[in-house]
């Protein structure tokens, strides 16, 4: 018997993994090889294609052979068992997509040493949007190009094909797939740096969204999509608290401006098995809303923060709070996101800190008006480096069409009646850096900011868990109108929360020390830009009067 054929050490490494999370990174390390001279967003969507493709056909088999045991049960007929497997309604009808036999991994698998890899994948791709309309446009062709290392390009399917996502009791294949998907997309945006942003908001950011809104059913909306992240979690959250049986129970409808991001979103909502309506193709929230329609229970958001250059019209019926300023989109962005949501609708959104308190170019009357209009729920300072993508500090915004004591969808019991009040927290202190760069929101952290504001609302989470709201020093505070009136419609949480007790018993801890003081500075900043602001503001009176 000849000697077996010694495996490539990836490939080695990869039958001594014995975790998803070991075998994601074996498999970037050997995508990464391919990298070469291909643009970087090609090479983001060359690689995450190429793990659809795996999954869509992994499915398409795991359906096969469930459907092969139906039918032997059934008594069906050997010679007829072949038309009732290539029936295509015995797969989309089960929500998997239908797969051509030359598209089927085995098939790519069993060509990838032929030397034209690249043709077989195009090829695939092309049956798979054939056969399958909402995928029409979504998959990527791009594998038979002259910059693709064919050799190296084969060498990552044989790798893909000895990884065998095959799922388990406790986290079925797509759950595996899924969690691939996502650890790329989070690799690819740090790789990217600040172009990551683009399509990637980090998995903690997002899963407090989630957290706070509790999207357990109804319209999820996000005008920003990215990469489709917000709908993933939600999508989670529900599993979580209610089973997988209850993922249907929120109708998904996002937008997306950049081509290739909605195809990325498009591929990474089919590997969780959420059907959502991303529109037939992409394009500008601000200059062609593709859901016009639509009212939403819960809007989740991280749009680009501080657009200049964005489709301002002047006369549009979203700026119903005040026109938007030229030169930044930040509150052309919150105003349709209200637009869209339903009587009772809430909605959760990332932007720059400068967005609570600038007066710049009439940001602080249309502030304002949001604040009078009892438009604003909740105000959440972030702290640094959570974005790897940008050094700008950012916040979250938390919008309600109605703060009534039965203004909470899905709630058993009455909410508390916040009218005419706004929750401030700050978490400028919270989570730990994993390195030198990015900070993450660990548990306890989305545990204990989402807790607060369920407790402050009084909804059913808050009511189950025992939990009551008081304001608690240095982190949150729950201000009424008037107050926010008196500080000027600034909404920095900073300024209401104050400084967190200290012990009269003993000194004050260093840590504790460092974290108030840098709460304060911070809080100083924040009231030396309104100042700057201001003055800026009456010097350019000055220059019009004597102009």
């Amino acid at each position: 018997m000849p000697p077996r054929k010694k495996k490539p050490a990836d490939q080695a490494e990869l039958f001594t993994a014995s975790t998803p999370k070991e075998i994601q990174a074996i498999l970037w390390k050997a995508a990464d090889k391919l990298r070469g001279s291909m643009d970087a967003n090609q090479y983001k969507e060359f690689v995450l294609g190429l793990i659809f493709l795996k999954y869509v056909s992994d499915a398409f088999e795991e359906r096969r052979e469930q459907l092969a045991k139906e039918l032997a049960e059934e008594g069906i007929a050997e010679d007829r068992l072949e038309e009732f497997l290539e029936d295509q309604d015995e797969y989309t009808g089960h929500h998997v997509f239908w797969v051509p036999e030359s598209a089927r991994w085995s098939s790519i698998s069993a060509n990838a040493k032929s030397g034209n890899v690249g043709e077989v994948l195009d090829q695939a791709m092309d049956a798979i949007m054939k056969a399958n309309p909402s995928l029409t446009g979504v998959l990527p062709k791009i594998f038979n190009k002259d910059n693709v290392d064919k050799k190296r390009l084969a060498e990552l399917v044989d790798l893909i094909t000895d990884a065998r996502f095959g799922g388990s009791d406790d986290k079925p294949a797509q759950d595996v797939l899924g969690e691939v998907y996502e650890y790329f997309l989070g690799n690819f945006a740090r790789a990217e740096g600040k172009r990551g942003g683009e399509f990637y908001t980090p998995s903690s950011v997002v899963r407090l969204l989630v957290e706070v809104l509790e999207p357990y059913e109804g319209r999820v909306y996000d005008p920003a999509c990215g990469s489709g992240g917000m709908f993933v979690q939600a999508a989670k959250f529900i599993e979580a608290h209610r089973g997988r049986g209850h993922k249907a129970d929120i109708s998904v409808y996002g937008q997306e401006l950049n081509e290739r991001t909605w195809r990325l979103a498009k591929m990474n909502l089919a590997i969780h098995g959420i059907d959502g309506n991303l529109a037939a193709r992409w394009g500008d929230t601000f200059a062609d809303d593709k859901h016009p329609d639509l009212k939403a229970d819960y809007v989740m958001a991280n749009p680009p923060f501080n657009i200049k250059d964005w489709a301002r019209n002047e006369s549009d019926p979203r700026w119903k709070f005040g026109v938007p300023p030229r030169g930044n989109a930040n509150y052309a962005w919150l105003q349709h996101m209200i637009s869209k949501l339903g009587e009772r609708g809430t909605a959760g959104v990332v932007l720059a800190n400068g967005s609570m308190s600038s007066q710049q170019s009439g940001e602080g009357e249309i502030r304002q008006a949001l604040v009078d209009g009892d438009m604003v729920a909740c105000m959440v300072a972030l702290p640094a480096q959570l974005f790897r993508t940008t050094a700008i500090p950012a916040c979250l915004w938390f919008l309600a069409k109605d703060k009534s004591p039965g203004g909470v969808k899905g709630q058993k019991v009455a909410a508390a009646d916040r009218r005419g009040e706004i929750l401030f927290i700050d978490a400028r202190d919270m989570g730990e850096m994993v390195d030198r760069t990015e900070r993450v929101l660990m548990e306890a952290d989305l545990a204990k900011i989402a807790g607060t504001y369920h407790a402050w609302r009084g909804t059913t989470s808050a009511k189950d868990a025992g939990e009551s709201y008081a304001d608690m020093p240095g982190f949150c505070a729950s201000a009424d109108l008037k107050t926010v009136q008196e500080h000027g419609y600034v909404l920095t949480p900073g300024r209401y929360v104050g400084a967190a007790e200290v012990d009269d018993e003993g000194a004050e801890a260093v840590p504790d020390r460092i974290a108030r003081l840098t709460g304060e500075l911070y809080a100083l900043f924040d009231m030396s830009r309104e100042l700057e602001d201001s003055v800026r503001k009456q010097l350019g009176r000055v220059e019009s009067d004597y102009s």
